[in-house]
């Protein structure tokens, strides 16, 4: 185990307009998208109160100062999607030119307040949303896709080592290019069947419905997990536990559920001796900011309460498989000794 402490770990998709365009109409989520830019700067400062360490999978598109240097930079081979509308490719001409003029699409100065914390480490979204599962995609395009997220990075003075899939369509036949690149940790999907990825939407409506419901009731069960010995090839997989599911007016009465089923699972991993993984995307904040901040502030109180009790620790992506790595070291320096 991770020091056989309860190990809370965070992670956040940093996406802006990249990673909604092909579900929403910008007008019909602009809001929310706008909403993020508030909300990240306050999830920061929660952060920073109770000593909370996150990583936030940034897309690469989102570094850039203009779109001129975006345009420099752009992978030499696009995935061939055959839903065209998958790709930022055939669009990307439509947006403005600088962060100034437009702050859905370009995010480089959050960028640098994040980095400017303690204890956040910025990972990587892939550099276009990348959609891993998508028929007409395959692996060389992967490969110069996140060649181009982790080059921008770099040109920022930020070396990354940690990768979330988008939509979380976690391809293991992607894994040899993420350690070939350098990456050392990945999320990956909650071993339950509903939170299983296929390219497509069949049969994702049911999931959808029965993901909404396990928000509140236990479906999944806790989805809290121990490294000893299951998770020791690179890139590390770090599975996640729970999205975080936005506050919503109108669902004000099942809060206090939502909040149980979270802070249990908790309580369970820092119990044990296990990992739980949350994550959520910054623009689920961007609408009912407070109402959003001060759930999260819950969550920490009973994180704080946990830490004092069990000595529970908060870890970005990093910080775990670093000290993954070290377990793994340990067991096998230790089992030499047992021959």
């Amino acid at each position: 185990m991770i020091n056989e402490k309860g190990s809370f770990v965070i992670s956040l998709d940093f996406e802006l307009s990249w990673g909604v365009r092909d579900m929403y109409r910008l007008e019909e989520y602009k809001d929310n998208l706008i909403g993020a830019r508030s909300a990240i700067p306050l999830i920061l400062k929660i952060f920073d109160t109770y000593n909370v360490h996150a990583t936030w999978a940034t897309v690469g598109l989102l570094f850039f100062e203009n779109y001129h240097e975006m345009m420099k930079s752009l992978p030499e081979k696009k995935p061939l999607y055959a839903d065209e509308l998958l790709s930022p490719y055939f669009t990307i001409q439509e947006i403005g030119s600088d962060e100034r003029e437009d702050p859905l699409h370009y995010a480089l100065s959050l960028i640098k307040l994040i980095a400017s914390y303690p204890n956040q480490e910025i990972g990587t979204h892939t550099f276009s949303h990348y959609y891993c599962l998508e028929k007409g995609q395959d692996l060389t395009a992967f490969r110069n896709d996140l060649e181009a997220a982790l080059q921008v990075a770099k040109q920022n003075d930020l070396s990354i080592t940690s990768f979330v899939f988008p939509k979380n369509q976690v391809n293991e036949d992607y894994l040899t290019v993420c350690r070939e690149l350098g990456i050392t940790a990945y999320r990956g999907n909650i071993p339950h069947w509903i939170y299983q990825k296929r390219n497509g939407k069949k049969g994702e409506f049911v999931k959808k419905v029965f993901r909404f419901l396990d928000s509140y009731i236990s479906i999944s069960s806790h989805n809290c997990y121990s490294t000893n010995g299951t998770l020791s090839s690179i890139p590390y997989n770090l599975p996640a536990s729970r999205f975080l599911r936005p506050s919503s007016s109108g669902l004000k009465l099942l809060e206090s559920l939502r909040l149980h089923r979270i802070t249990s699972s908790l309580t369970y991993a820092a119990r044990k001796g296990l990992v739980y993984h949350l994550w959520w995307h910054p623009h689920n904040f961007g609408s009912n900011i407070q109402e959003n901040i001060d759930f999260l502030q819950k969550i920490f109180d009973h994180y704080a309460t946990l830490h004092m009790h069990y000595g529970m620790e908060s870890l970005n992506m990093k910080e775990a498989a670093q000290k993954l790595a070290r377990d793994t070291e340990f067991r096998a320096v230790n089992n030499s000794f047992k021959r």
